[in-house]
């Protein structure tokens, strides 16, 4: 579907934003970081409905006799790979580039590094592959789930469910209230256990709001408006401070800030997939483009970010004089380098381009 394309290409270029400063803040700068909070509010979430979107929509369209573990295996090949490969890159091309220009995040060790990819994943030199390993839990544990056989309706229950047609619960009903109590434990930052119970209750909601279809196609382009009103405000909020949280205690993981993150990331599908449905947005073709490379972009994007960042301090300074300039270019950096990697380079060896799509 064009505007799943359009969507992602939308969401990508808020994660690129959102990775343009990974540590210390620009000296002098203040108007970046009220902006990353306000995005980290609802960007991953967004990216997550659209995978749990995209996941059902194909399952669908499959064969429900395919084994789950062949489904496994498949999913392994495609997510996991590139989780082990571009992670490891990242630990090396830090570890190596740190001796000639400016890193972020340097890994005191290779084995240090390894176990924070895999084990301690708070502190990763590669965490913007948590993505991909999360997805691969999701996508390998929810078919199993969808395998349950259906629940009858309660007797007490059994009157108001008619009216909705629904004389046995199907299994995808039990999806939402097993990622809503996913959603509110505070996991540790173990093998990613935070970000995979974080995130799946929008998963979750993206693979309802594909099997609703034409339903959902209506509700948002009838609210996108009042949806992306009502983003604003919250995010806004967020971001400015005007709603504190203690983020050196890990407010991300606390039930006050994970409220305000359901509520706009829930928003930010009505509003941001509602408006790549417009007429306005539906001419964008470049949000398109950007869709279709989305995967090469996730996992390249902070690599270029990296390299754009530490040739650049080489003739500028990070802070407020420079930043804009700095930013301008880090952010094309980050969006059309994977692009032209992709086509010039990746595209030219199968098993990489196939990593990469």
């Amino acid at each position: 579907m064009v505007d799943l394309d359009q969507a992602k290409g939308l969401a990508i270029l808020l994660v690129v934003f959102g990775h343009l400063v990974s540590r210390q803040d620009p000296a002098g700068v203040h108007w970046y970081e009220p902006l990353r909070i306000a995005i980290y509010l609802f960007h991953m979430p967004f990216f997550m409905y659209l995978s749990g979107y995209v996941t059902f929509w194909t399952m669908s369209g499959k064969s429900r006799r395919q084994s789950w573990l062949t489904g496994v295996s498949k999913r392994a090949r495609r997510l996991l790979i590139p989780f082990f490969g571009f992670g490891l890159f990242t630990i090396v091309g830090k570890l190596a580039a740190v001796h000639v220009m400016h890193v972020d995040n340097v890994p005191p060790s290779g084995w240090a590094a390894l176990d924070t990819l895999l084990i301690h994943t708070a502190e990763s030199p590669a965490l913007s592959v948590w993505y991909i390993g999360v997805l691969f839990v999701y996508v390998s544990a929810t078919p199993l789930l969808l395998r349950l056989p259906p629940v009858r309706v309660p007797a007490f229950a059994s009157r108001p469910a008619a009216r909705f047609g629904l004389d046995v619960i199907p299994p995808i009903a039990w999806l939402l209230p097993i990622a809503a109590a996913l959603y509110v434990i505070q996991a540790p930052a173990i093998v990613y256990l935070d970000r995979i119970c974080r995130f799946y209750i929008f998963f979750v909601l993206g693979g309802l709001a594909a099997s609703a279809g034409p339903r959902w196609w209506a509700l948002i382009d009838r609210f996108r408006v009042a949806a992306l009103v009502l983003l604003i405000g919250l995010v806004s909020l967020i971001g400015y401070g005007w709603v504190q949280f203690d983020w050196a205690a890990g407010a991300s993981n606390h039930l006050p800030y994970k409220a305000c993150m359901l509520a706009a990331g829930i928003l930010s599908m009505v509003a941001l997939h509602g408006l790549v449905r417009s007429n306005l947005f539906s001419r964008w073709n470049w949000l398109m483009l950007l869709g279709n490379m989305c995967f090469a972009i996730y996992l390249l994007n902070t690599i270029c970010l990296g390299l754009a960042k530490g040739v650049l301090l080489k003739f500028l300074d990070w802070d407020a004089h420079d930043f804009p300039l700095i930013a301008l270019v880090m952010m094309a950096s980050g969006v059309l380098g994977p692009i032209l990697i992709k086509v010039l380079l990746l595209r030219r060896v199968p098993i990489l381009d196939r990593m990469t799509d």
